[in-house]
C-alpha cells in the first residue's frame, strides 16, 4: 500500500520488524515541486522499542496482515495490562510502556476495544472512537457560564487532562474523542 493510506492502529513490516503504526503526521512541502511526508512513529511489537520513520507519499509500504478479536479490558498489575478475547477466552496482557497512550482511556466496562491480532500473537489494542469519564478534578462551575464561552482543565478519573467549558463541575461524565483526546460532549 502507498503512504498515503497510512493510518493508525495499522501493523507494517519495515526491515523484518513488525511495528504498530501509532501517529501519523502529515507534512505539506511548500514548493511546488516538494513532495509530502508522512512522519510513522510506532513501537516495535518484539522488542517494544520505540519506531520513526518518514515516507513520501507515493512510496510503498509493506502491511502486515492481522484480525480485530473485541476484547474486554479485566485489570492493570505490575506485569502490565490484562484483556480477555470475547469469543476464545484467551487473556492477553500487553506491557504498560507499549499501551501509555491508550491507558488514559481505559476504564472499567469500555466497551468497543479490539485487539491486533497477527500469528496468535498480540500486537496492541484499538480504542473506541469515543469514551465516556468521569471529571474527578477541576474549577468550581461557573452559573452564568454559556456552551460557548472559556474553558478550563479538568482531570478525569483515568489521569487525563482535557479542557472542558466553564459550565461543567466535579463529578460529571463526558465524551472524549480517543484519537484528538478533546472534550466532544455530556455523557
Amino acid at each position: 500500500m502507498k503512504a498515503t493510506e497510512l493510518r493508525k492502529g495499522m501493523v507494517i513490516q519495515m526491515d523484518g520488524r513488525n511495528v504498530v503504526v501509532k501517529d501519523v503526521q502529515v507534512q505539506t512541502a511548500s514548493s511546488r515541486s516538494g513532495n509530502t511526508l508522512y512522519k510513522v512513529r510506532g513501537r516495535d511489537v518484539v522488542s517494544k522499542q520505540k519506531f520513526e520513520a518518514s515516507f513520501k507519499g507515493d512510496e510503498w509500504v509493506q502491511t502486515v496482515d492481522f484480525e480485530r478479536r473485541p476484547v474486554q479490558y479485566l485489570y492493570r498489575d505490575a506485569d502490565g495490562c490484562t484483556f480477555m478475547d470475547r469469543e476464545s477466552y484467551e487473556q492477553y496482557t500487553f506491557d504498560s510502556e507499549a499501551l501509555e497512550e491508550e491507558l488514559l482511556y481505559l476504564g472499567e466496562n469500555l466497551e468497543g476495544i479490539y485487539a491486533l491480532v497477527a500469528d496468535g500473537m498480540p500486537l496492541g489494542i484499538e480504542l473506541p472512537a469515543t469514551v465516556v469519564l468521569e471529571i474527578t478534578e477541576t474549577a468550581p462551575a461557573m452559573k452564568a457560564a454559556s456552551a460557548s464561552a472559556r474553558s478550563k482543565p479538568a482531570t478525569l478519573n483515568t489521569g487525563l487532562v482535557v479542557q472542558v467549558p466553564e459550565y461543567l463541575a466535579q463529578g460529571e461524565a463526558i465524551k472524549v474523542n480517543t484519537l484528538t483526546g478533546e472534550f466532544m460532549s455530556r455523557a
